[in-house]
């Protein structure tokens, strides 16, 4: 594992443990909570180039914004999105690279 993948993987962690510790009765289902674990998620799947993804939450809605390569790749993230525990739903602006 690259010093840049694993430096990634602990701050994803770091704010993940912060935002937990920072919401209102440690509710880790909060927007943030969710934002930073949809992020998670899309960072676990290797396929899938993180930094090229947006993610917002309101209300427990996810929003994905940004590129990705293909129709896959745009599937698998919103996948990864719907399987995370507090999401209601999820919004694509996911645009594919020309």
């Amino acid at each position: 594992m690259t010093s840049i993948k694993r430096s990634c993987i602990l701050l994803t962690f770091t704010m993940f443990v912060a935002t937990g510790c920072a919401t209102t009765g440690g509710d880790v289902f909060g927007d943030t909570g969710i934002t930073t674990r949809v992020k998670t998620a899309i960072f676990n799947e290797p396929e899938l180039k993180v930094m090229a993804i947006h993610v917002s939450t309101e209300d427990r809605v996810v929003t994905l914004s940004g590129t990705v390569k293909t129709r896959a790749e745009r599937s698998k993230a919103i996948q990864a999105a719907r399987n995370v525990e507090g999401v209601k739903a999820v919004k694509s602006e996911l645009t594919l690279e020309k």
